[in-house]
């Protein structure tokens, strides 16, 4: 049983909130929505938030309240209770995998972006071109140490945070680093209202074009809003067994997703007002991160200090993202294993810096490794997101909907009767087919 809870609300909802707004949010959201049809696919999006997201969180943030423990022996627990067989809490240990398998991948990513972060502190984007840009990512893709020491980095200072435990490290620190974030954003999002690209970027975001509205737009859609809401990677689950008695789920999934796609529009108001001024391309990916902008800040005045609030920013995300990964993986080690938080923490950097090596090593050495036909990094990217987590959470929708005891159910969601009926049908008869048709199509693709 888990003996540290949070010690308010709003310490809860910016660690959540953290963990849900990654690196994908920052420049994945904007970016779609521009090539789906702007507010149209604003619309759509909002729709399956509250329609699946919404759901599906609750019901996680649910199982973890209800297991008072890790999200295997949660999941276990939760079962038993409704007369369901403890088989479930293989449910729970899909999703530590899906965690797992994330955090060594992500980490790297995540050191690229504190590699920028000194990079652009040091004033090192001054004069640079297009080409020099392209050089210099590729360049820190060829160099092993380099990687391996900024994934250090990242994951020192997650592990830092998780280690003094969950009310004087991981809610201490979120309560500075999400109103920070946040700050950064309105600070820079305001700075591009008066430096020029603002006008093209609100017609590129949010002009409707309802020509786009298409099946494929619809699935992008669903899968935006499930996956960027951070369900079924053990995360939400773990915090919810942290979750004191008296904090409304219904409300706080309601918050934690009204955030989540404020701060992904408003990545988009801070991103493309750049790169629509300097004459940029929009369509870049990670690319557009790490190989276009710097070529926007080498050319707008004041850019170097632009670039380090940018990087700032994309740190801060990226650190509050690795801890909601590192928490339920160093619980569950900490519980599984008898041993104290501060040693299981110190098996998991152990656990997660050597296999980040695999990670590190698809960049470079083994880039023309082929795995089932695809490279070796992007196995490791299809495995987690493709199919570990539609899986994991078409299961905990499964179990919440159709297995977990119902008036359990109701009295730990804190919903009249009404309300309860509401989310109970949501969760069986929308989010499960939902989930089960994004499975197929990552599968199939």
């Amino acid at each position: 049983m888990v003996t540290s809870f949070w010690s308010s609300r709003f310490g809860f909802l910016m660690a959540s909130i953290g963990f849900a707004v990654g690196l994908g949010n920052i420049w994945r959201f904007p970016y779609v929505t521009g090539e789906n049809g702007g507010s149209a696919f604003v619309l759509v999006y909002l729709l399956c938030a509250f329609g699946i997201g919404v759901p599906i969180l609750m019901a996680e943030l649910m199982l973890g309240r209800q297991g008072r423990m890790t999200p295997p022996a949660a999941m276990a627990r939760v079962a038993q209770s409704s007369g369901a067989g403890s088989g479930w809490g293989w449910v729970g240990y899909l999703n530590l995998l899906t965690a797992f398998s994330i955090l060594i991948a992500y980490t790297v990513v995540a050191g690229w972006v504190f590699n920028y972060l000194f990079a652009a502190v040091g004033g090192g984007f001054s004069g640079t071109t297009a080409a020099s840009s392209n050089a210099a990512f590729t360049d820190l893709l060829a160099s092993i140490p380099a990687l391996l020491g900024w994934t250090a980095v990242a994951l020192g200072l997650a592990a830092a945070i998780i280690y003094a435990g969950v009310q004087a490290g991981i809610e201490r620190a979120v309560t500075v680093l999400m109103p920070l974030l946040f700050l950064l954003l309105l600070g820079l999002a305001v700075f591009n209202a008066f430096n020029g690209g603002m006008p093209e970027t609100l017609a590129y975001l949010f002009a409707p074009d309802f020509s786009k509205l298409s099946p494929a737009m619809l699935l992008a859609a669903v899968g935006q809003a499930f996956f960027s809401i951070g369900v079924a990677m053990a995360g939400m689950m773990m915090f919810g067994a942290y979750l004191p008695e008296e904090i409304s789920i219904f409300r706080s999934a309601i918050l934690i997703v009204i955030a989540d796609t404020m701060v992904a529009l408003l990545a988009g108001l801070v991103i493309f007002p750049m790169v629509f001024y300097n004459g940029l391309d929009p369509a870049g990916g990670t690319g557009l991160i790490f190989q276009t902008l710097p070529v926007a800040f080498a050319q707008m005045p004041g850019g170097q200090w632009v670039a380090a609030l940018f990087f700032l920013l994309l740190s801060v995300a990226a650190i509050t993202s690795v801890v909601g990964l590192c928490e339920p993986l160093a619980a569950w080690l900490s519980e599984r294993f008898a041993c104290s938080r501060h040693r299981a923490v110190w098996i998991l950097v152990a656990a997660a810096m050597s296999c980040s090596l695999i990670s590190v090593l698809g960049y470079n050495v083994w880039s023309g490794v082929q795995v089932f036909g695809m490279p070796l990094a992007g196995l490791m990217d299809f495995l987690p997101n493709q199919i570990f987590l539609p899986l994991g959470g078409l299961l905990i929708a499964l179990f919440s909907g159709w297995i977990a005891d119902r008036a359990a159910s109701r009295t730990a969601l804190g919903l009249s009767g009404g309300g309860f009926a509401l989310w109970h049908n949501l969760v069986r008869f929308i989010v499960v087919p939902a989930v089960f048709f994004i499975l197929l199509t990552g599968m199939w693709d």
